[in-house]
Formats: structure tokens, sequence, C-alpha cells
């Protein structure tokens, strides 16, 4: 694995060294937003990898629009069967030794890089889409774009984009050294009505019923962040009781539509300490202050996370 990941880290080098015009920018994100229809309107199938520093994993693909509906089947292709299936506007979810289930959504997020589904346009205020030039991925030729937070207090990323159909054949994720953190890599894929016809079938397909997800208490907490990454908003807040230990939670998630990260506030115990912890993408860090365990937990470099902790300002909860 090392041999990989140093090839990687010279390619993504040579890239993060180019640059643009600004004129170009624009140009960037119309491609970008070309992306996000494609992935959202063509039929096709991918046979692609995800590689991490946990390891590799191999999975298959495949989407269509059948009468303005989507229909999409995401397969693991070692070992045990785990399968994503989306009908509409259900997620079912089939997973060796549970109960199969289903929840609501708008498209599978499982093993696919959210990046795929984002809209650039909310996107364009905290971010800048870079245009670096074109290589080849799956003997196809690319055009490759750099997202590049404009504050530097997150990830990034690279995509490869098919100059034909606009979908994305490479996206790397990059920690803010340059070094990847996460790969989706396309080996192979499709583009045609086979695959519409292959995924007409689930139109009347058995799939478990959806869940309901309770919807939780509308509240306000007292403690607010004093800093957080420009571009990020508040999506919700709410207080709970952590079951069998007795412990009040407060939380508050936020997202600015590409990483997301929650501030968890908690009495502080014994075991309640200062520290960082990040594997890949995600980061927790925790910090004790005025008898409170602060907790941020999510896709942000350490510093950033730190940052946010350091912030909190606890008010009444002092």
């Amino acid at each position: 694995m090392k041999p990989f990941w140093y090839a990687v880290s010279l390619l993504t080098g040579s890239l993060l060294w180019s640059s643009a015009a600004p004129a170009q920018t624009t140009a960037s994100g119309a491609l970008l937003q070309q992306m996000e229809q494609a992935s959202q309107n063509l039929n096709y199938e991918f046979a692609y990898i995800n590689v991490s520093r946990i390891g590799i994993e191999s999975l298959r693909y495949r989407h269509a629009v059948v009468d303005n509906r989507i229909f999409a089947q995401l397969l693991q292709m070692d070992g045990p069967r785990r399968e994503v299936i989306q009908r509409g506007n259900d997620i079912s979810y089939f997973e060796p030794g549970l109960d199969p289930f289903s929840l609501p959504g708008n498209h599978i997020i499982d093993a696919l890089p959210s990046v795929i589904f984002a809209d650039f346009n909310k996107l364009a205020t905290a971010y800048d889409f870079i245009t670096v030039g074109r290589s080849r991925i799956a003997d196809q030729m690319c055009d490759v774009l750099r997202i590049v937070s404009r504050d530097g207090t997150r990830y990034s990323y690279v995509v490869w984009l098919d100059v034909d159909t606009r979908l994305p054949l490479r996206i790397d994720l990059l920690d803010r050294d340059g070094e990847t953190l996460e790969q989706f890599r396309v080996i192979s894929f499709a583009v045609d009505e086979g695959v519409r016809n292959l995924m007409q079938g689930l139109e009347k397909a058995n799939l478990p019923p959806s869940l309901s997800v309770p919807k939780g208490d509308a509240v306000t907490v007292a403690w607010q962040p004093g800093w957080i990454p420009a571009g990020m908003t508040l999506v919700s807040q709410n207080r709970r009781t952590l079951p069998g230990l007795n412990k009040n939670i407060e939380s508050k998630l936020y997202s600015d539509g590409l990483f997301s990260f929650a501030i968890n506030v908690t009495p502080a115990d014994k075991s309640s300490t200062t520290q960082t912890l990040r594997t890949g993408r995600r980061t927790v860090q925790t910090v004790v202050r005025h008898n409170n365990e602060i907790a941020v937990i999510g896709e942000l470099p350490p510093s950033t996370a730190k940052r946010i902790a350091d912030s909190i300002d606890l008010g009444s909860q002092k």
C-alpha cells in the first residue's frame, strides 16, 4: 500500500501546483453542476474501488431514471453481500445478519462521495472551483478540477469528469497538506438504455417498508460556538438523555453542504479528558472546561475541530 499512496501523493502534488486564471473559476463551477445533473439524470453503471487508509473495497453502482423516478443499486462486490437500493425517495438496506429496512432519502450516500450530489451554487460562497487541466481515467479523457475552501479550514477535493458524459470517474479527498485521505476510482462504466432496462425490475420489487424517523423536540441550548468555518450553517439542535448513563447531552449539527460536524456538550466525569482522535476524514476533538465535556465530531482537519471546541461559549452552563 505504501508505494501506491506515494504515487498518488506525487500526482496530487503536481495538481496542487497548477494554477488557473480567475475567469476559469466560473466555468469550473458550471462543469461541477453538470456533474451533479449527469449523476442524477443519466442511465449508467459504475464498477469502482474506494481506497482509504483502512483498505480497498470494490463496488458496483447502477443508476437509472424510470418514469421520472430514480432507481439505483449499490452492491459490495467482495465478501458478504451488502446491498443498498433506491426506489424513488426510499433507500433500502440489506445487510447480513440484520433485518432489511428502508429510510427516506434523495440518493444513496453510502460508499459514494457526497461531492457528487452537492449544490455547487451554494458552495460557491465558501469554495473556489479551479480547472487544472485534462487527464485520462478508465480509458476516458477527463477534465480535472479542484474544490478548495477559501478560508483553508476544510479538506479539499480533486475531481476527474468524463468530457463526454460529465460523470465523475475519479475523486480524491485531500487533507490540508495535499495528502490523499480517500479515493473513489472508476474501473469501468457504461451509459446506455441497458442499465435502465435492468433497473426497471425494481418497480415491482418487494422492498422493506420505510421506517418512520421521529422528529426531535425543538430546543434552544444556551451555549454557542464563537467561531465556525465560513459557509457552515446550523442544521439541527437537540437535547436528550444517554441510555444507561443517566447523562444529558446537548448537540448541534452544522453543514456547508459538502462537509458536516456536530458539537456535543455533556457534564464531565472522571473519564473526561482533552484529546484528539482522527481516522481518515473524521476527527473527534474533546476538551474539558467548567465541568463540561465538549466534543467536536465530524469531517474536519484536527486543527479546525480544536479551534471550534476552544471557541465554545458555555453561557449559563459555566
